[in-house]
């Protein structure tokens, strides 16, 4: 890894040249303007106030089923910056919450989504790949996509903890 002051000389170059700055803006836009459409859509579901922007690691914003809140778990929409791709997390509002559903998860086998080897440094429970090679000519799709993808991971999830864990 090059020293911080090389990573910044290189940062500040692609800067001048716009369009890494132009990607950035458009994608906030894009992740604003997806929170704003699924929530005025599903009024049944708890969306976040804000998009979380990370640290060009990932952005996210919580999408999550009411029937979901009273057990502190939470559904993310993420896009992940490194692979350009987005993904949906189950999640807990807090590490010992993350930790519990984690455990119940394991221990019964269920395997439709990934789950993370250990909770250390892990920030889902569970996890699926909505779009991997997203098209960001047609946004009206691309939406589509994730919502479809969202409420099909967030179904099937409510479907396995009322079955199992009620």
């Amino acid at each position: 890894m090059n020293p911080f002051h090389e990573c910044m000389d290189e940062y500040r170059s692609q800067m001048e040249k716009g369009e890494i700055r132009k990607a950035y803006r458009g994608l906030m836009e894009y992740l604003m303007e997806l929170r704003v459409y699924l929530k005025n859509k599903y009024p049944e579901y708890a969306v976040s106030g804000n998009l979380y922007p990370g640290y060009m690691d990932m952005t996210y914003f919580s999408f999550t089923p009411m029937s979901f809140t009273s057990r502190k778990l939470k559904v993310a929409i993420v896009f992940l910056h490194e692979t350009c791709s987005f993904e949906v997390w189950l999640a807990g509002y807090n590490k010992h919450v993350q930790v519990h559903y984690w455990n119940l998860f394991r221990e019964s086998g269920w395997k439709k989504y990934r789950m993370p080897e250990t909770t250390r440094g892990a920030d889902s429970i569970l996890a699926h790949t909505l779009v991997a090679h997203p098209d960001f000519r047609d946004l009206p799709a691309l939406t589509e996509q994730i919502e479809r993808g969202t409420l099909e991971f967030s179904g099937d999830i409510e479907g396995f903890i009322t079955t199992r864990f009620s």
